[in-house]
């Protein structure tokens, strides 16, 4: 992993990459704005399938930008910088932002898509705890820049396969290759098995999936690395 230092002696904010520094402050914005007029907030610019009632046509870009607490924007965020940075520098300003929406609308794409299988399994199924199960769903709101951010690993990941990551928890060195092989995993069990409730792991999978495509697409077009 590469360190970059201020050589004009400004703040490190102003020495994180344009797209990158843009992205982070809408976030926090928009964070800010919710710990105001949460249900407002959640109500107009979370996501919410398509024929729910509270559901907008801007919501599958906004809810991009929302989050649900400040562990949930706090990790989002330092993810982000750390490797949104880093993608920034070596693809490029306008490339790095084609990745970071094709990941996001991704994951919505995915998300919607499960949601969809779901409520037409309750649907068959035509009892009233079914039609409770969709009730929910329509009510059910989806924040956070995580199916994004799980898609810049992996393109972190296809950039940079040897490069050794540490997490916090656990402290195990692997190569990047190897650690968003395991999320992915991980994610596609406990989205499949529901183990973990409140989380949307297809939409994880969803940007995961959408940036290797899109990294393989720039490869094989050979302009991965044409700014």
């Amino acid at each position: 992993m590469a360190y970059y230092t201020n050589r004009n002696g400004g703040s490190f904010f102003s020495n994180v990459p344009t797209v990158t520094r843009t992205l982070l402050v809408i976030n926090i914005i928009m964070f800010v704005a919710t710990l105001i007029n949460e249900d407002f907030m959640i109500e107009k610019f979370a996501l919410f399938y398509p024929t729910s009632y509270f559901f907008r046509w801007w919501q599958p870009l906004s809810h991009m930008f929302m989050h649900g607490g400040f562990w949930h924007i706090f990790f989002n965020m330092y993810t982000l910088l750390m490797f949104g940075s880093i993608i920034e520098r070596t693809i490029g300003e306008k490339k790095f932002l084609i990745l970071y929406f094709v990941c996001g609308f991704g994951a919505v794409l995915l998300h919607l898509g499960v949601q969809y299988l779901q409520i037409q399994n309750w649907m068959a199924a035509a009892t009233p705890a079914a039609q409770i199960n969709i009730t929910n769903l329509l009510r059910t709101p989806t924040v956070g820049a995580s199916g994004a951010i799980y898609g810049l690993l992996i393109a972190f990941a296809m950039l940079n396969p040897d490069a050794v990551l540490t997490l916090i928890f656990p402290p195990i060195p692997l190569k990047a290759k190897w650690w968003v092989i395991i999320f992915a995993a991980i994610e596609l069990l406990t989205g499949m098995t529901g183990t973990v409730g409140g989380v949307a792991h297809f939409a994880h999978l969803g940007g995961m999936l959408f940036g290797f495509l899109l990294i393989l697409y720039w490869r094989k077009k050979g302009t991965l690395w044409k700014r």
